[in-house]
């Protein structure tokens, strides 16, 4: 299994055969227009991606939650690449906005377990991180299509998820929030976690102790590795950077999760935005 990470969470798996993408968001506004302004997809740029990094056998796109940095760019990609999208009533209205055939479209209100060539995709209800100044949306929806240029309250968060991976026996759990929901993931294991961790170095230490032993405590994965670190009001042609310092202190918040890693046994790499592993 190849993946390769695009940025904030947006996961592109390859098994040789088929293509399933988790989130879409190439396209990064600024943090002023973000803030001040409304938004559309980059299309100069999300070709260049779909075409360097070989995105040609794509079959799905998974959406954890609407807001506008992990669904914004699903409707042109799949439209693009001839997807089909799986996502909240929200995400699909994202979808609907952008043009994609209803035929394409998948909703989580009426299946929670898919198959998509040799990929077993369970979604799990999930929580977002706790709400802030831009993120005070929890919980509301995106009622009706949304057609682009949008801007940030628009993109409703529409309910959280989590997605468990499984293809030729190994199995990944992408937790795309730094959140939990006590007991959600009782029983679930795998061999690698993807871990959202923007808000972790501001959390209280309960908060955190809480929040290792809901995730790395009970997947007892062999590798964790961190998303949602990396710094989406900048290009993806410019140098990463972690979140603004009023956000995240991303340097801390890595060092604490690999530190966490190590007294729990299990690796830690941090994984760069647009490299392969």
């Amino acid at each position: 299994m190849k993946v390769t990470f695009l940025g904030t969470t947006t996961l592109l798996f390859d098994d040789g055969t088929d293509q399933v993408l988790f989130d879409a968001h190439i396209t990064r506004p600024s943090l002023f227009k973000y803030a001040f302004g409304k938004f559309s997809t980059d299309k100069h740029m999300a070709d260049h991606i779909i075409e360097g990094f070989g995105i040609d056998r794509l079959k799905a796109i998974f959406i954890s939650h609407s807001h506008h940095d992990h669904v914004m760019d699903a409707p042109y990609i799949a439209n693009r690449c001839g997807a089909e999208i799986y996502g909240s009533t929200s995400a699909l209205n994202v979808a609907r906005g952008g043009g994609v055939p209803e035929e394409m479209l998948h909703s989580y209100d009426e299946r929670m377990e898919y198959e998509v060539g040799n990929y077993s995709i369970s979604v799990i209800p999930s929580k977002h991180s706790a709400p802030g100044r831009f993120n005070n949306d929890l919980g509301e929806t995106i009622d009706v299509p949304l057609i682009q240029p949008s801007g940030r309250k628009e993109y409703k968060e529409g309910g959280s998820f989590d997605f468990l991976v499984e293809n030729a026996g190994r199995a990944y759990l992408i937790r795309p929030s730094f959140n939990y929901i006590e007991g959600q993931l009782d029983g679930i294991k795998a061999d690698v976690l993807f871990l959202g961790t923007t808000g972790l170095s501001k959390a209280p230490a309960e908060m955190r102790e809480r929040f290792f032993q809901e995730t790395i405590g009970k997947v007892s994965p062999q590798t964790v590795i961190p998303v949602h670190w990396d710094n989406f009001f900048r290009s993806l042609d410019t140098p990463v950077k972690g979140m603004p310092f009023f956000i995240e202190n991303t340097e801390r918040s890595l060092d604490i999760l690999k530190s966490e890693c190590e007294k729990r046994g299990a690796r830690c790499i941090i994984q760069q935005p647009l490299t392969t592993i």
